[in-house]
């Protein structure tokens, strides 16, 4: 049997090599941050910046900036004159983030936010056609209601996370594990939510595709 760390660096031998800038911003991010796997990283990086250019959306929100690295995979396929809106909760990752941010000279392309998406979302007076939550996991059911009449008709949203380190299939989750909960919740939840269509598929720690109908 092979590792998951081999089958890991097959694949990043096997799909579009990763920029300078997101592998230097990779490094750093394992270097300075704390919770470092919170990063994307090539393998989803890649799928979010393939899935983006299919999409080819206009307005893309994303909730959960951390270091920046989706963000910038997912302009990769925005329109010409296209917007990502993205917000992050941690003031204290602004400087580090928007520095890479200014190196691959996407400011035009990205309206940074630190705030609370439950609060700066409905401010938004924006309709998207793409959206990516990668946000608190316990909010994500809040942030699905939010989003889902902010997105356009055929839009999509992906959340990321969803299979949570497998989790979601655990029996007896702790009261106090609240990701845990959240996750679950929201997979129930838009399972059974007649707005949209969708696709769960197993990579990394489990993305979910939404189409709204």
């Amino acid at each position: 049997m092979f590792s998951e760390k081999e089958i890991d660096n097959y694949i990043e031998n096997h799909i579009t090599a990763e920029d300078d800038i997101l592998a230097e911003l990779n490094r750093q991010t394992h270097v300075r941050m704390m919770h470092p796997r919170m990063l994307s990283g090539h393998i989803q990086g890649n799928i979010l910046s393939m899935m983006s250019k299919m999409i080819n959306p206009k307005n893309i929100l994303e909730i959960g900036t951390y270091t920046g690295y989706s963000a910038i995979c997912l302009t990769k396929g925005l329109q010409k004159g296209g917007k990502l809106t993205t917000i992050e909760i941690n003031d204290e990752l602004k400087d580090f983030t928007q520095s890479f941010f200014d190196k691959a000279k996407l400011n035009d392309k990205i309206d940074f936010i630190i705030g609370d998406a439950l609060t700066v979302i409905p401010k938004l007076n924006i309709k998207f056609d793409m959206v990516f939550i990668d946000g608190e996991k316990s909010h994500y059911k809040k942030y699905f209601d939010l989003v889902i009449e902010k997105t356009c008709k055929n839009g999509f949203i992906i959340a990321d996370n969803t299979l949570w380190g497998g989790k979601v299939i655990e029996k007896d989750i702790k009261n106090n594990d609240y990701f845990t909960k959240g996750i679950i919740e929201f997979n129930d939840y838009i399972a059974n939510c007649k707005k949209v269509e969708l696709a769960l598929f197993p990579v990394r720690d489990g993305i979910t595709v939404m189409r709204k109908k």
